[in-house]
């Protein structure tokens, strides 16, 4: 049987869980789910779409932070090829810079 991909949380980012019955889940959690609610009704009323992502000062420079380490990593990949490392190498530098692109992808 395969696995169905579900779209991230709509709130962090994060994986779902495959649920077999019911509507496909937005959220990974009910804390996402609530913050989202919350953050859905502090924007009544202020003409801000709905659809917008307000983000802290804090929130941006952690994701600015976690991008730049993306873009180091996949520096750091094009160099160990330039270089001809071997696969070993290759493969242990794609899963870390999988891994910080993943991680890059959350929001919050």
């Amino acid at each position: 049987m395969s696995r169905r991909v579900l779209p991230p949380c709509q709130w962090c980012g994060r994986e779902i869980a495959e649920s077999e019955v019911g509507r496909r889940r937005r959220y990974c959690r009910q804390s996402c789910r609530q913050r989202a609610y919350e953050h859905r009704n502090s924007l009544k009323g202020t003409g801000i779409p709905e659809d917008s992502v307000v983000l802290s000062a804090q929130e941006v420079a952690d994701l600015s932070d976690r991008w730049f380490a993306a873009r180091c990593a996949a520096e750091d990949v094009a160099t160990a090829v330039a270089e001809g490392a071997d696969r070993f190498e290759l493969a242990d530098l794609t899963a870390t810079l999988v891994k910080l692109t993943r991680d890059a992808e959350r929001l919050r």
